[in-house]
């Protein structure tokens, strides 16, 4: 019987995990296709853009990756639709036929409709986007530096963190830290009181996926770090450097990072009738896309309700993603052998966030955790869920230097192109 061919839209943590047990298994052709050419570790965005860490130490090439897998190959290009009568799709790339068709292709940043927000913020979606964002913070701090008006000295130092759960906290932590130990030491033109972080969000609280314990944790230490934490505050435009909120109130600043949301990517091809809330796909308890037999969903593209112990879907989290795509490699398995397959039962291993150093939350199943002890966990979870050994070595490396020193030696601006030909 001639191997089957399965098709894989996506290289984050779903595909991946699926890609490599799939791989395992002669019986499949697996083809990964994505519009990088590399796999990266989104939590660790942020340490990228703060410079804590360099791209490649959260990310890896597919090519490489792949090296050594016979039935596993890589096409670099952007999908673009699918033609579930054709058993194809077509991308950047040209036509991929396929016998399993996975969707693995997560979310993109949702703006809410706002168009100026959408072209004056900075998101935190991608490694482009993280190296746009350090290369911003920085290039305003050289500014300021040269800057005598008061004001517009505030402008170019304040900086407004929309989105309060673990990404925004994590980043306006990291900042916050960054302005205390390392800032006023490479700008000494700069005074400590000028230097304005703004973590705001529409919701009451910080973290809301977490424990209410948690939360209070949180809010007192971000308040501890010189944050000002503005809760019941919902984001209406940001133009001409103004931050306006619904309730009326205005923050003037040169940096809007967008955390606050997310929606599924658009997968044109397939039935309006299949997309639920978010526009994320519905898929039935083995990820199957309602209404089909061979076209699959997993991780944050998708929404399950079969799951008793998530009847409103599971959250989109990289445990989720990796959980399922184990799952699914293990059906398809199942499916070619005649045998019934598993239907997929989330295994919640708890949720984290770190805050600064030593500085940490954690709720675990039955457990609850802070400071050091939540510091610590969340460096070893977050380092071994890196894809390869080396990525965990480099980063441990960083990690260590960071520690001790408080201080790292990534704050270069770095632009994808010179301002002259030829430069």
């Amino acid at each position: 019987m001639d191997p089957k061919k399965v098709v894989i839209v996506g290289g984050g943590f779903a595909g991946i995990n699926l890609a490599q047990k799939l791989s395992r298994n002669k019986s499949f052709r697996i083809v990964l296709v994505d519009k990088n050419n590399y796999n990266f570790f989104p939590p660790l965005l942020y340490q990228v853009a703060t410079g804590f860490l360099e791209a490649s130490n959260i990310s890896y090439p597919f090519r490489k990756f792949f090296q050594g897998k016979d039935n596993l190959r890589f096409c670099l290009g952007a999908f673009r639709q699918v033609f579930p009568n054709e058993k194809r799709i077509d991308t950047e790339s040209g036509d991929i036929y396929y016998d399993y068709l996975v969707f693995a292709t997560g979310t993109e940043t949702n703006y809410f409709g706002m168009e100026n927000v959408r072209k004056n913020a900075v998101p935190m979606k991608t490694v482009q986007d993280a190296l746009a964002l350090r290369n911003h913070i920085l290039r305003l701090k050289e500014q300021a530096t040269r800057e005598s008006d008061p004001a517009r000295r505030k402008r170019l130092l304040s900086i407004v963190v929309a989105g309060a759960g673990p990404t925004g906290v994590e980043v306006s932590g990291m900042l916050a830290e960054m302005h205390k130990s390392i800032f006023k030491r490479d700008y000494p033109e700069l005074k400590k009181e000028e230097v304005q972080i703004y973590l705001v969000d529409a919701l009451p609280v910080v973290l809301n996926p977490m424990s209410k314990k948690s939360q209070e944790e949180t809010l007192a230490e971000l308040r501890g770090l010189g944050i000002q934490v503005l809760l019941d505050h919902a984001v209406k435009d940001y133009d001409n450097g103004i931050v306006t909120f619904a309730n009326g109130k205005t923050i003037e600043t040169e940096t809007l990072i967008w955390t606050s949301g997310v929606t599924a990517t658009a997968l044109p091809g397939l039935p309006a009738e299949v997309l639920g809330r978010g526009k994320r796909v519905q898929v039935d308890q083995y990820n199957r896309v309602k209404g089909f037999d061979d076209i699959f969903a997993i991780g944050d593209i998708c929404i399950m309700d079969s799951d008793e112990g998530f009847p409103n879907g599971h959250p989109q989290l990289a445990q989720v993603a990796i959980q399922q795509g184990r799952n699914l490699a293990q059906n398809l398995r199942l499916w070619l052998e005649g045998r019934p397959p598993r239907p997929f039962r989330y295994k919640d291993k708890g949720t984290m966030a770190i805050i600064g150093v030593n500085k940490a939350v954690a709720d675990l199943p039955g457990m609850h955790f802070k400071g050091f002890i939540a510091y610590f966990l969340w460096l070893v979870v977050h380092l071994f869920s890196l894809i390869r050994y080396r990525n965990r070595v480099k980063t441990f490396y960083n990690w260590m230097v960071a520690f001790f020193t408080r201080d790292q030696s990534l704050r270069f601006i770095l632009d994808a192109k010179p301002e002259k030909p030829g430069l």
